[in-house]
């Protein structure tokens, strides 16, 4: 059978739209007969999340952060606190990881050989630690963070590309202490736009992963989001998991 995965460009959109795009699209695996896999490449509104792992974040910890600007989410993915804003390619990619021979481990290392590969493209050296994720010397530039239901993957990966770094000032990044965080703009001394990053992930990706890439077409968006109406899956604002 052949790789086949669909990108969806998203564009900005809220960290709960995104949230209700995972989800509807993870359950195509487990009602439709044909492969849906899909890369969702967005970019959110200011907001700080957390997975499963709480540390050191409580409730008041979390009303601090809200009140510097974004919205706070605790998620069911793998991997502690970080932050999603404008500037930053968020990408989630919705995959039966049954279709690419893969296990959880080996599938977070293509995702970082995927990063890897596509700095290349930016003559950045980045590479692998001990910490999940991208790095330029002691300096993330790419989190990850993951979850498989069924082998069904959701939740992803967040690259910087000419994010605010001064978000990050206000957490500890990935519960990671005397690490640093950057761009690919800090890194190459210009802006590097979301849009000029997307078709080198995307590249790196099919190669890492060896599948054939498509774009999401008009008619595919349209029928998503019919489909989620008509199921009353709300592609809106869901404050269930906003803590205020």
């Amino acid at each position: 059978m052949e790789r086949l995965v669909k990108v969806w460009k998203v564009g900005r959109i809220s960290y709960s739209k995104g949230l209700a795009l995972q989800n509807y699209l993870a359950s195509l695996h487990l009602t439709k007969d044909e492969p849906n896999n899909v890369l969702l490449c967005v970019e959110h509104d200011p907001v700080y999340t957390i997975g499963i792992r709480t540390k050191q974040y409580s409730d008041e910890e979390a009303i601090k952060l809200i009140q510097k600007g974004a919205e706070f989410y605790k998620t069911d993915r793998g991997g502690l606190i970080t932050f999603h804003g404008p500037g930053q390619l968020v990408v989630y990619p919705i995959l039966n990881l049954k279709h690419f021979n893969t296990n959880i481990r080996c599938y977070v290392s293509k995702i970082e050989s995927t990063v890897i590969d596509m700095c290349k493209e930016f003559s950045l050296k980045a590479e692998t630690s001990p910490h999940t994720g991208v790095w330029i010397g002691n300096d993330k530039i790419c989190a990850i963070g993951i979850r498989a239901s069924r082998y069904i993957s959701t939740h992803g990966l967040a690259l910087n590309c000419s994010t605010d770094l001064s978000w990050f000032n206000h957490i500890t990044p990935c519960g990671i202490d005397g690490k640093g965080v950057t761009s690919i703009s800090k890194e190459v001394g210009r802006i590097v736009t979301i849009d000029d990053a997307i078709p080198k992930f995307v590249d790196s990706f099919s190669n890492i992963f060896n599948c054939r890439v498509i774009s999401f077409s008009n008619d595919d968006t349209k029928k998503i989001l019919e489909d989620m109406a008509v199921e009353k899956i709300g592609y809106k604002d869901d404050k269930k998991s906003y803590v205020i």
